[in-house]
């Protein structure tokens, strides 16, 4: 899977660097940057070959820091792990695990072999088990701080390369849009392993509103093929119909027409409520953004709770807003698009 060089930074290379400072072992601190991403159309049939609409959440961002160490690791290996936040002992045991590996991964990828144990930390605001890429922006954040600690330039295609590996590693098979989206800086268009900034006809407002409860990506992707197991048929119509949305969305994002845009999000809601993969919750929210003037919403990520996203006008956004904080959601944040042609 590639990700071209024009979609992300500067021409062949990430963001990665190095700032020297104080440290506890007196050494070059690597800084590493992602962000959260949110999907707008193509949830599961993307992983089937069919294209996806996603958009980086700027709002959301976390920051890695990779050290040398004076001391071993808390498991008496070369490296030790901090989280800061509130994720639950879980996640940070589930995410310690899978980012210990990509450092290793990475290593590995650079030829480095020797050397003092190292420190890894991560500040974070994305929320995890909300379908906004948590795992796939603190994977691609140390990546960034590696490259900065040891000197390393990376293409955009390395640093890929890296983040789904670790991706893989959390998920099993990842189509590849969390890995790309949490370093693009504008939507993209995503099919069968490539992405390109789609044309942006639009200048609404997509609204994103946490419910409070975490989805399972793993349990979601069961449960579909379950289903799909269940009748002949089922996935090639539910990869077929998923298509025929997100060609219809991109159509209308290029073209200016907000209000068949978000009726594709309405659409794709139902696809994966019938699927089995939305909530009360998630339907609740869903109902609010709409009677409350948006032009479409659905949940967003893998399912089984999450968030939701709304497509609202710049008039209608704070109304939006409000009607889903007082629906139930616990959090929200608000996207501008910007009509632009890539």
């Amino acid at each position: 899977m590639t990700l071209p060089a024009s979609v992300e930074g500067a021409p062949g290379t990430t963001g990665a660097t190095e700032v020297p400072g104080t440290h506890p072992a007196g050494g070059a601190v690597g800084i590493g940057r992602a962000h959260a991403k949110a999907i707008v159309l193509g949830e599961h049939a993307v992983v089937y070959g069919a294209p996806a609409i996603a958009l980086p959440v700027p709002q959301l961002t976390v920051t890695a820091r990779a050290g040398w160490s004076s001391h071993s690791g808390d498991d008496g290996g070369d490296l030790s792990f901090t989280m800061s936040g509130s994720a639950s002992r879980a996640v940070v045991t589930q995410a310690s695990h899978s980012l210990r590996r990509l450092v290793g991964a990475f290593k590995e990828r650079m030829g480095v072999h020797d050397g003092p144990p190292l420190e890894v930390g991560l500040d974070g605001a994305i929320p995890p088990g909300r379908g906004l890429g948590s795992s796939a922006a603190n994977s691609r954040a140390v990546v960034m701080a590696l490259a900065g600690l040891f000197g390393r330039e990376l293409t955009e295609d390395m640093a890929f390369d890296l983040v789904q590996t670790a991706e893989n590693m959390t998920h099993g098979r990842a189509s590849g849009v969390d890995a790309m989206t949490v370093g693009a800086s504008a939507p993209l268009l995503f099919q069968a392993g490539r992405a390109r900034r789609p044309a942006i006809g639009c200048d609404d407002v997509f609204i994103v509103a946490d419910s409070g409860t975490a989805g399972s990506t793993k349990e979601a992707v069961e449960l579909l093929r379950a289903g799909f197991g269940q009748r002949a048929g089922a996935q090639e119509a539910f990869v077929q119909r998923a298509t025929r949305l997100v060609d219809q969305a991109g159509r209308a994002l290029a073209e200016g027409r907000p209000a068949e845009l978000g009726a594709r999000l309405t659409d794709y809601h139902e696809l994966l409520h019938d699927a089995g993969l939305s909530t009360d919750r998630i339907d609740t929210l869903v109902r609010a953004a709409l009677a409350a003037g948006s032009h479409g919403a659905k949940i967003t990520g893998g399912g089984l709770g999450g968030c939701v996203l709304a497509l609202a006008s710049p008039q209608a956004a704070g109304r939006v807003t409000q009607q889903l904080l007082e629906a139930g959601a616990v959090r929200t944040w608000a996207v501008p698009l910007r009509g632009r042609q890539p």
